[in-house]
């Protein structure tokens, strides 16, 4: 009688036990169906297998379970890929109206034979190439420069004399080079202002790094009169040949660094074990692909935007300006976002590749920056780099506050950005320049009154809308200046 009581409360019991230990043995990773049938938010079927008429009466009667919508913040629930993948489609579908709009409307742009009149006006003159070129001058002189105060033949101050003055000279050259040779177009010479500015950056970091070199030295041949070798950082790398001061001042190790993906010198860089083909491979597919994406998407799409955007700047129609200018935002967004992609990933590394360079940190999450701040740090690595190791730093080491030397930081920015756009079209509007400085109040507004999800957008609505702003503005200024008076 015993037995037969106490069966079915044993059976319910083994069953009830079994469904917990397959529960806790599909632990955490189960899915929502398994939660689900192994919680109360779903009525048990009848005729399951463990499923009691008592239990099939109880789920009948209730039904309803303590619980919060999907969507509120309180259910914990964070699974919108489904949501994320409509948002992809919309805005494929979107973009594809648009391009068909433009096809449609002004047919087929794309030339890429075209471009090659972008870079030369006479196929026999290539100045923007001799440009490129004539700053071997300035390698060697700083290189020369290095050497004379390795062996003691120039004293400190006479050696930073020099480097300060083929610094500051080479890009005057360049700018003069630029405004004076009528040959060379507007893009030839971004070209090459680009190339003299970062070789401007990289030697400025080369004899910072040497002069650190030889006060390490300094200091360590008074305290233990023996040479030293200058403090090097190898991120557990393999270094294929260990080097000293003065050992690196050579025309292999000087040249290696100009064409390394990186602003920041230093004695023995952290190197790749072996160049790998398949990723080189890739990479430069990449290159050649989004080059040409790039080409067709400034022919078709923003050349007759810019080009509409005219009139109704030179009739300061407010309405119509708004309109142009975030119909401009798209396409200008979608380059800069391809433009990082092929420069930042695919043609540094292809660069990092062939030259077995083993740092690859060139761009950090900058899409989910939450304030304008962490932005500027962390899309463009190598330049935030530099700037924190010779220009921030330093300020900081002799007591000048965070918030002027970020300002600094701005400035030094704005006036390499001016520097690139104002001298090779030979104008002078300060957008560029402005719209840097313009970050700064922007970064204090963002850091102080936004946080999480608003900084985020807040960032994003910047970089939509601002570059935009400035690309208009520049061109209309030189439409004005170029082609105004025959309008």
């Amino acid at each position: 009688m015993s037995d037969r009581a106490g069966g079915p409360a044993r059976r319910r019991r083994t069953t009830t036990s079994d469904g917990g230990a397959a529960s806790r043995a599909k632990g955490p990773d189960a899915g929502p169906k398994d939660r689900r049938e192994n919680g109360r938010t779903e009525p048990r079927a009848a005729g399951k297998p463990g499923a009691s008429a008592g239990d099939d009466i109880t789920d009948r009667l209730s039904c309803h379970v303590l619980q919060e919508s999907l969507l509120s913040s309180a259910s914990g629930y964070s699974n919108y890929r489904g949501i994320l993948n409509w948002c992809v489609v919309m805005l494929v579908l979107s973009n594809a109206r648009l391009f068909l709009e433009n096809i449609i409307k002004y047919g087929i742009l794309v030339d890429p034979i075209q471009v090659v009149s972008l870079f030369l006006k006479d196929p026999y003159s290539w100045p923007a190439a001799c440009l490129i070129i004539a700053s071997n001058v300035f390698i060697l002189a700083a290189l020369h420069t290095e050497r004379r105060l390795a062996v003691g033949a120039l004293s400190e101050s006479t050696g930073w004399i020099l480097h300060i003055f083929n610094l500051l000279f080479m890009l005057v050259f360049s700018s003069v080079t630029v405004l004076t040779v009528s040959s060379l177009t507007p893009v030839g010479g971004v070209l090459s202002l680009a190339v003299y500015t970062v070789l401007f950056l990289k030697l400025y970091s080369y004899q910072d790094a040497n002069r650190w070199c030889r006060e390490t030295r300094q200091a360590e041949a008074k305290r233990l009169t023996r040479s030293h070798s200058c403090p090097n950082v190898a991120n557990g790398s393999a270094v294929r040949s260990h080097v000293s001061y003065p050992g690196n001042l050579t025309h292999r190790d000087m040249y290696y660094f100009i064409l390394a993906p990186t602003l920041c010198y230093q004695l023995n860089f952290p190197r790749s074990p072996r160049i790998r083909k398949r990723f080189l491979m890739r990479r430069l597919f990449e290159m050649l692909f989004l080059m040409q994406l790039l080409v067709g998407l400034i022919q078709q799409w923003m050349v007759p935007t810019i080009q509409n955007s005219m009139k109704p700047f030179q009739e300061m129609d407010f309405s119509r300006m708004v309109e142009r200018l975030l119909k401009l935002a798209v396409p200008n967004h979608l380059i800069w976002l391809i433009f990082f992609y092929w420069f930042f990933h695919s043609s540094m590394n292809f660069v990092a590749e062939l030259l077995q360079f083993g740092d690859r940190e060139f761009y950090r999450d900058w899409w989910n920056s939450e304030s304008v701040t962490y932005f500027w740090a962390n899309w463009n690595i190598p330049v935030h780099k530099w700037c924190l190791r010779h220009f921030y730093k330093p300020m900081l080491r002799r007591g000048i506050n965070k918030f002027v030397a970020q300002t600094f930081v701005f400035l030094l920015s704005a006036f390499f950005h001016e520097y690139l756009v104002s001298v090779p079209l030979k104008m002078f509007r300060l957008w560029a320049f402005m719209g840097m400085m313009t970050q700064v109040p922007l970064a204090w507004f963002v850091g102080r009154y936004l946080n999480g999800n608003y900084g985020n957008a807040a960032v994003w609505m910047s970089l939509i809308i601002g570059q935009p702003i400035a690309v208009l503005m520049y061109v209309h200024d030189y439409y004005v200046i170029h082609h105004g008076s025959s309008s």
